[in-house]
């Protein structure tokens, strides 16, 4: 009697300092498991955000744009801003044979535009050069490392397909005298995917557009596009003005600042699955020089144009004449070309006989 009494004074005082028999080493037990399963599952989400951040960045492909022009560029000025070549790639192969009719081959720079940010990047000016434009073609070094030699009357379009994206940015370097911070290509496939992504852009046309070529057929008013519909609109070119290159940038135009307007209202703060979908079909549609090829940088370098509301843009297009050899290309119109180009390295106003453009009457 007195021994078990003992014994359980032991048990009682025992568990009261928290030994072996009381509730106290299922707590610490409880309190390693919930530990463990902490560490576990931060392991998983930071495996699982290592795994989807490196996916995405594996999407975006890069151009040593440097190395491939070497030293033969204008010289960066103080007041130039920062300029960008952005060009559509109307590849016919792999994804984008899906997204053609007839039979051309290769590939063109379907849509090209210099995107200038002054200097407060508040706002920018987008010059389109229209790709029937007749140039000279510097000389230049192919991927291959093999050299393309100078050549005169050269169609714009038709650089990219034969000597490359770096021999593009020379040339636009070469006719311009500004000096290219970067390159940005847009793949047309990936493209479809990023206005799906975004659930569609929204534009307004003031005539019915009918075009059998792309497939676009539009009436009069306003519409939301989808993908493929999108890749109609900037495609078009039979469906208005005068059936030739020149009337679709004016949509091409109309478009981008359609689309940075919509992916720039898009709450991806409060929608990481939706943000992850943009950016997944965005860098799977980027081709950019190597100091952009990469998600932290690309990201980095839109926060710094956060500022610039793509509704305040100015949409130009290289004024451009009829060839006279050959009426159906153009060339540059002086002095007007010369005169934009200089507003934009010396980050100047543009004077508005720098925007008429004598192939379209003004």
């Amino acid at each position: 009697m007195t021994h078990g009494a003992t014994t359980e004074n032991r048990r009682a005082r025992t568990t009261a300092e928290g030994g072996q028999d009381g509730p106290a080493p299922r707590k610490r037990r409880r309190g390693r498991i919930v530990l463990a399963s902490l560490l576990v599952l931060l392991l998983a989400v930071g495996g699982t955000a290592y795994w989807l951040y490196s996916g995405i960045d594996g999407n975006i492909k890069g151009v040593d744009i440097n190395k491939a022009i070497g030293d033969d560029r204008p010289e960066k000025l103080p007041t130039s801003g920062q300029n960008v070549l952005i060009l559509g790639s109307d590849s016919r192969a792999g994804a984008n044979a899906d997204l053609h009719t007839g039979r051309v081959s290769g590939a063109r720079s379907d849509t090209a535009l210099v995107l200038h940010i002054p200097q407060g990047r508040k706002k920018a000016v987008a010059v389109s050069i229209p790709r029937d434009t007749l140039v000279t073609r510097p000389k230049c070094t192919k991927a291959d490392g093999s050299t393309a030699a100078s050549a005169k009357r050269v169609m714009f379009n038709s650089i990219y397909s034969q000597v490359g994206p770096a021999c593009v940015v020379k040339t636009v370097e070469q006719i311009s005298g500004v000096r290219m911070d970067h390159y940005v290509e847009v793949d047309f496939a990936g493209f479809k995917g990023l206005v799906d992504a975004i659930g569609g852009v929204t534009v307004t046309v003031d005539q019915d557009i009918h075009d059998s070529s792309s497939g676009l057929d539009l009436a009069k008013g306003t519409h939301k596009l989808n993908g493929t519909q999108s890749l109609e609109f900037v495609r078009t070119r039979h469906g208005i003005g005068d059936g030739s290159d020149l009337g679709r940038i004016g949509l091409q135009q109309q478009f981008m600042i359609a689309l940075l307007a919509e992916i720039q209202k898009q709450d991806l703060l409060g929608s990481p699955v939706k943000a992850y979908k943009i950016a997944d079909k965005l860098t799977a549609a980027l081709t950019t020089d190597s100091e952009l090829a990469s998600l932290t940088k690309l990201a980095e370098f839109g926060r710094s144009l956060n500022g610039v509301n793509p509704s305040t843009m100015e949409t130009i297009m290289l004024p451009v004449a009829y060839d006279k050899v050959d009426p159906n290309r153009v060339v540059a119109a002086q002095p007007q070309a010369n005169t934009l180009w200089k507003a934009i390295r010396t980050g100047s106003d543009i004077p508005e006989s720098a925007k008429k453009s004598p192939a379209t009457g003004g």
